[in-house]
């Protein structure tokens, strides 16, 4: 899965309607499989080579949402600027990755 593939998902969460963002969105995509990546302890590029999980997928989609909500410094989003809201965004995606990471030792 690439980050074009994402970008309509990600869009639609968002509720855009226009693709003025779209370099930015492609590039908070890009950002958030390899952060899925790597919590889940795939090697770099693995989501270019193999398909995602409905909950990974969700966890990208969230993490990207929150990030470009978040771009002008605040912690939470559009709907909650607080630490709170914040650090509830990154234990949800985390509960979400952690559904397909790979334990080993």
């Amino acid at each position: 899965m690439t980050p074009a593939d994402l970008l309509a998902p990600v869009k639609e969460n968002l509720i855009l309607t226009h693709d003025q963002d779209d370099d930015l969105l492609l590039r908070l995509i890009a950002a958030a499989i390899s952060y899925a990546e790597s919590y889940q302890h795939v090697s770099a590029g693995y989501y270019g080579e193999n398909a995602m999980s409905p909950t990974t997928e969700q966890a990208v989609i969230m993490l990207v949402s929150n990030w470009y909500e978040s771009r002008d410094g605040s912690t939470g989003g559009f709907f909650a600027d607080s630490v709170q809201a914040g650090r509830q965004v990154w234990e949800t995606v985390n509960l979400l990755l952690r559904l397909d990471r790979d334990w080993k030792v």
